[in-house]
């Protein structure tokens, strides 16, 4: 099965591309290889042949036919001359001298160059020769064959080229075996992804790719998915519990609104009661609207839709306006409300979005914190970045909650009947991802600290 997934698969497809493009390189430089070599080992040996017949021409051009005779014998007897073959004939082809016994019946032209068997072993070798040789036909009628044994040179190039096509053959299969193993390799790697993604789909997000701890590409990769659906799985986790706290928050009101136009359906009007009943259902129609509205406006900068609003602002100045928004709802609780720090802190973002998040911690920590206690918006620039804090001193926080408190309609009491919808942090959450910023909440002893890391300003 894995087999036929690997011979039928694109990777192996595409290695078999690359296998002929390679090869088809290779052969042509092995080609390139053999040619130049044998033509190099031949142009040497027709440069000999070539020197020998220049010196048996000019023998005949001074001394004649019989000069020529005595010179071909010399050369005969001379054993450094032992590959060359010399014949002379007459216009009847009878031989006059040499060390080939008849003219080779394929030399039917009157001069240039000729390939043949010898018809018989030379005296000094025991299989017929194969010779290569100059023909030249004088004005008599007399016709001169000079030429070598080149068997030695023939059997060289075939050796060449054997030795390139076994090396090509080699190659290929090698190549070959490593592209099948790999593409089998990848497939396998694959198809565990697939078994795991089918398993996903039928059972739930409870499976996970399992990893080869080999820390290769493949590893990475199973370990991003693996994190992508841990992702998934926090987020349905989240949206069942939103959806478990958005009918929970919606069944009471709701509930209520249906009993008072209930009791109104059937009681008698009386006018300032029935205004009573429909203002105490306008308000709760208002908190289910502010709910939907929240939940639109987190959805909304959770998408990134408002960066076009991003520039250079001064948090400074929004903390005041904060400050100056709340020090009524403060001073109600005896709380003091103070700004503190830098006189200019800058960051690249939404002006409007960054005031809503600081102006949630600042109404959480005035209504969470110590009556009479106080609430320290501070600004300032740590390590390069712009950081705002927002701390109190009441009763803070569990440090198991950190993490969960700023998940929707999530509350530290779970009775939900606190005013409130649990979204207010979560807002401030949304704003940060848009910014790329990074919340930090600390032990204020006593209290809650809230930190709100922006990155540095491009200005």
């Amino acid at each position: 099965m894995l087999l036929t997934k690997t011979l039928t698969s694109t990777t192996f497809k595409l290695a078999l591309i690359a296998i002929g493009i390679f090869g088809a390189i290779v052969s042509a430089l092995f080609s390139y290889v053999y040619l130049s070599t044998t033509s190099y080992v031949r142009g040497q040996s027709d440069r000999a042949i070539m020197t020998e017949y220049l010196s048996l021409q000019d023998a005949h051009e001074r001394s004649g036919r019989d000069g020529l005779i005595a010179l071909i014998r010399q050369r005969i007897a001379d054993k450094s001359f032992a590959d060359n073959v010399y014949l002379l004939v007459d216009p009847s082809l009878a031989a006059l001298g040499g060390n080939l016994n008849a003219w080779p019946s394929t030399a039917t032209a009157a001069r240039g160059w000729i390939e043949f068997r010898a018809p018989e072993p030379l005296p000094n070798a025991s299989n017929r020769p194969l010779l290569r040789a100059m023909l030249e036909t004088f004005p008599g009628g007399d016709r001169l064959l000079v030429g070598r044994d080149i068997s030695e040179l023939d059997r060289f190039t075939d050796q060449i080229k054997m030795a390139v096509i076994s090396v090509a053959a080699l190659l290929f299969v090698v190549a070959g075996v490593a592209s099948i193993l790999v593409t089998r390799r990848t497939v396998g790697r694959i198809e565990s992804i697939n078994a795991t993604s089918r398993a996903i789909m039928l059972s739930g997000l409870d499976k996970r790719i399992p990893l080869r701890g080999s820390h290769d590409e493949w590893d990475r990769v199973a370990e991003n998915l693996n994190l992508m659906l841990d992702r998934i799985e926090t987020l349905m986790n989240e949206v069942k519990q939103v959806s478990d706290n958005v009918a929970h928050d919606l069944r009471t009101p709701l509930t209520r609104m249906r009993g008072r136009l209930e009791k109104a359906y059937h009681g008698q009007r009386v006018g300032e009661d029935d205004q009573l009943l429909i203002g105490d259902t306008i308000a709760d129609l208002d908190a289910v609207l502010r709910i939907f509205s929240s939940i639109t406006r987190i959805a909304q900068i959770e998408t990134q839709a408002r960066k076009g609003a991003f520039r250079n602002v001064n948090l400074v100045e929004i903390a005041s306006e904060v400050v100056e928004l709340y020090d009524a709802a403060a001073e109600q609780d005896g709380t003091r409300l103070t700004v503190v720090g830098d006189r200019e802190v800058l960051v690249t973002g939404d002006r409007d979005l960054i005031f809503d998040a600081i102006a949630n911690l600042v109404d959480n920590a005035i209504k969470h914190g110590r009556t009479g206690g106080q609430v320290v918006v501070a600004n300032e620039i740590i390590e390069g970045r712009p950081v705002v804090s927002i701390a109190d001193d009441g009763p803070g926080i569990p440090a198991d909650e950190y993490e969960h408190v700023f998940k929707r309609f999530y509350r530290l009491e779970h009775s939900r009947y606190t005013p409130g919808n649990g979204l207010g942090l979560s807002l401030v959450a949304a704003v940060a991802r848009l910014h790329g910023a990074r919340i930090e909440m600390l032990d204020n002893s006593p209290g809650l600290k809230i930190k709100f890391w922006f990155s540095a300003s491009t200005s």
